[in-house]
């Protein structure tokens, strides 16, 4: 009984900690947002299921392999389609062979799960020439009829940089890696901010934001100049204040730094206006033709 309660005990632990395996992978999907080398990748218009297939001759039969993927999202069962004959929940490229041949009904015999949808089995290379990024999905290893071992499977998308959307190319599969080949403006990228980073709170006015900016700068500067005059006049008299009273007993009036000077400094400032005045309005003639003095 004791060994048969340690046995349930690591069984049920197993089956936690694959729980949680399997929560902490469905929490990271792929989420066709891709950044490499300083270059950012949105792939969200490629999003959906897309379907290419290719035939092979192999008289008197005809071999159809049509792969169905979805790069942002998992495929949708089929309500139209046997359980059998589609790739398991969680798959992202689902390779289906089909053997055809002239009055007989078509056979499925092989449904491949080529591509997940974690994040970590996704592997982006960028591409310079010509210009795009390569997009290699893991998938599930699938028996083979050659070895005994399954095979790894995976899914190799080469999307181009291109101003157009145009068909998906089926390249290639060995029986281990399917290549398909794609132009779309997806595969260009671009660098630094993104277009809703980069677009102003004003409504897409730049110009305006900048010009809002520079005088917020401005309006700072000239606020911070007055502050710091303002505080240098309270230093200079309450420590011209202290030196007169520590200096020379003074009190009351007699405390501020330099008395003599800031009672002139009214008769200074109105001879000043005064001058400017004059300056300005030229001297009036007398109705006798002298000037006035």
């Amino acid at each position: 009984m004791a060994f048969l309660r340690h046995s349930i005990s690591r069984l049920a632990l197993l089956t936690l900690l694959t729980a949680l395996v399997s929560a902490q992978d469905d929490s990271k999907p792929f989420d066709c947002h891709v950044t490499l080398d300083d270059f950012k990748y949105d792939l969200t218009s490629l999003e959906g299921e897309h379907t290419v297939s290719r035939e092979i001759s192999v008289p008197p039969t005809t071999i159809e392999d049509k792969v169905t993927f979805n790069l942002c999202a998992d495929l949708q069962r089929k309500s139209d389609v046997p359980t059998e004959d589609q790739c398991p929940d969680g798959t992202r490229a689902c390779l289906v062979r089909t053997n055809r041949k002239e009055g007989h009904s078509d056979r499925v015999f092989s449904v491949i799960p080529l591509a997940n949808s974690s994040a970590d089995a996704v592997t982006v290379t960028r591409l310079s020439s010509p210009k795009g990024l390569e997009l290699t999905f893991a998938g599930s290893s699938y028996p083979s009829v050659v070895n005994a071992d399954p095979i790894p499977q995976s899914f190799h998308l080469k999307l181009l940089c291109s101003t157009e959307t145009s068909n998906i190319d089926f390249a290639s599969y060995d029986g281990k890696d399917l290549h398909l080949e794609w132009s779309a403006p997806a595969g260009c990228g671009f660098s630094g901010p993104s277009e809703d980073e980069e677009k102003p709170d004003d409504g897409g006015n730049g110009d305006k934001g900048s010009g809002s900016d520079k005088e917020e700068s401005v309006g700072s500067g000239l606020g911070y100049f007055f502050l710091i005059l303002f505080f240098a006049f309270v230093a200079y008299f309450a420590l011209g204040a202290y030196y007169n009273y520590t200096t020379y007993g003074a009190s009351g009036a007699d405390l501020i730094p330099h008395r003599d000077f800031w009672r002139e400094v009214p008769y200074m400032l109105r001879d000043v206006v005064s001058h400017l005045f004059s300056a300005i309005r030229p001297r009036q003639a007398s109705r006798g033709g002298y000037i006035a003095v």
